[in-house]
C-alpha cells in the first residue's frame, strides 16, 4: 500500500464518490416515475462502486508478473464474451442493440467494456510474447473477428474505438506512417459505408451537422444538451436543482450526465472535472515513460490512451462536436461494467507504478549491500 500513487489514487476515489452523487442527482426524477424508487439507479451505482473499488485494490496489490503473464487470457475471455451476446437466452436486446449478457435476474453484464480495457494485455501479448506465428496469425483472425461481432451487435462506438486504440499503440511501437496512412484510405471509406448503409447512423450524422433541422427528434438530444450546458453558466444552477434531467435530456444519468453536471455545477464544475481527467492522463503517461519493459509500457500506455479517447468522446458527443455515441462517461455515467472496467483501469496503472517502483528500491537496496 505504501508504494501506491497517493495522488492517482485519491483523485480515483473522488471521481467514484463524485459519480454517486451525479447518479443520484442525474436519475433521482427518472428513477422514481419508472421504479416508483428515487435511489433505484443509485443503489445499483452503490453495490457496483464497492465491487470497483476491491477490483481497483485488487488489480493494483496483486503482483503484476500475473498479469504480464496472463493478462491477454482476460482480453480472450472478454471477446468470448462478445460473442456469447448471440447465444438465445443469454444475449439481452436492449434499444436495438444486442450487447449485453444476463448474468442474474437482475443483473447484466457488457463485455464489450471489459475487451477494450483488457486489449492492450493482448496486443502487447502479439507484439512481444515469443508466440509461433501461425499461433500470431490466428490471434490477429480471431481478433478481427471480435471486432466484426461488435459491429454486428451493434457497437459502432467501440468498434472504432478499439480500431484507433490498436492503431495508435501500433503507431507508438513502431508502425511506419506508410501503414497508418494505407489503414486510413481503407478505414475512412469503411467508416462512411458503415454510417451511410444505416438509417439510425446517417440521421445521427445528420442531426450533428445540423440539429436545428428537426429539433423536435433528431436533433433534440444534441440541442438539449447545449441548452443545459447554457443553462449552467459559469457556477450552475446548484446540485439538484438542474431542469434538463426533467425528462428534457435523454439519457441523463448515462450517455450525457456531463450535461447535467453542467448545468448543475457550471463551467467551473465542468473545468476542475475535465482538468481531473486530464491529470489522470497525465500521470498515465508518465507511469508509461518510467516502464523498463516494452510489453509493460505498452499496457500502461493503451489503458491511458483507452482512459483519455472516452472522456474525450464522451465530452465532445454531449457539447455537440461530434455525431452522438452511446460511450459512458468514465466513472461519472451509471453503469456497472464501465465503472468496475474503469476502476480495473485505474488499478493496473497503479500496479505497474509500484512494481516500478519496488524494482528500484530493490535495486538500490542490493546495490548498497554491494
Amino acid at each position: 500500500m505504501k508504494a501506491l500513487d497517493k495522488n492517482l489514487l485519491i483523485v480515483s476515489l473522488f471521481f467514484i464518490g463524485l459519480g454517486l452523487v451525479q447518479v443520484y442527482s442525474s436519475s433521482y426524477i427518472f428513477a422514481t416515475e419508472k421504479y416508483s424508487n428515487s435511489l433505484h439507479f443509485f443503489n445499483r451505482q452503490l453495490v457496483f462502486s464497492f465491487l470497483g473499488l476491491f477490483v481497483m485494490f485488487f488489480c493494483a496489490l496483486t503482483p503484476f508478473s500475473l498479469f504480464r503473464r496472463y493478462g491477454w487470457l482476460i482480453c480472450a475471455g472478454a471477446a468470448i464474451g462478445v460473442f456469447l451476446t448471440y447465444v438465445p437466452g443469454l444475449g439481452v436486446r436492449i434499444g436495438g442493440a444486442q450487447r449485453w449478457i444476463q448474468v442474474l435476474p437482475s443483473l447484466r453484464v457488457e463485455p464489450s467494456e471489459l475487451l477494450k480495457v483488457s486489449l492492450p494485455f493482448w496486443l502487447a501479448a502479439l507484439l512481444f510474447k515469443t508466440w509461433p506465428q501461425k499461433v500470431k496469425y490466428a490471434a490477429v483472425a480471431f481478433s478481427v473477428l471480435t471486432l466484426a461481432a461488435l459491429y454486428k451487435q451493434p457497437d459502432f462506438g467501440n468498434l472504432v474505438i478499439c480500431t484507433a486504440l490498436v492503431m495508435l499503440l501500433l503507431f507508438c511501437f513502431g508502425l511506419r506512417w506508410i501503414y497508418i496512412l494505407s489503414s486510413m484510405t481503407v478505414a475512412i471509406p469503411a467508416a462512411c459505408i458503415m454510417i451511410l448503409i444505416e438509417p439510425y447512423r446517417y440521421a445521427r450524422l445528420m442531426s450533428f451537422i445540423d440539429p436545428w433541422a428537426d429539433p423536435a427528434k433528431k436533433g433534440f438530444q444534441v440541442i438539449q444538451s447545449m441548452v443545459s450546458f447554457n443553462a449552467g453558466g459559469l457556477w450552475g444552477q446548484g446540485l439538484g436543482l438542474g431542469q434538463g434531467k426533467l425528462f428534457f435530456l435523454p439519457e441523463a444519468h448515462t450517455d450525457f450526465t456531463l450535461s447535467v453536471l453542467g448545468e448543475e455545477m457550471g463551467f467551473v464544475g465542468v473545468a476542475m472535472v475535465i482538468s481531473l481527467y486530464a491529470y489522470i492522463f497525465y500521470k498515465g503517461l508518465q507511469i508509461s515513460l518510467k516502464c523498463e519493459q516494452q510489453d509493460v509500457r505498452c499496457i500502461s500506455l493503451g489503458l491511458t490512451f483507452l482512459f483519455a479517447i472516452s472522456v474525450f468522446v464522451n465530452c465532445c458527443v454531449t457539447m455537440g462536436l461530434l455525431p452522438p455515441k452511446g460511450l459512458t462517461l468514465p466513472f461519472l455515467s451509471y453503469g456497472g461494467s464501465s465503472l468496475v472496467c474503469q476502476c480495473f483501469l485505474i488499478g493496473i496503472l497503479l500496479n505497474i507504478d509500484r512494481s516500478q517502483k519496488l524494482k528500484k528500491i530493490n535495486r538500490n537496496f542490493i546495490g548498497l549491500r554491494v
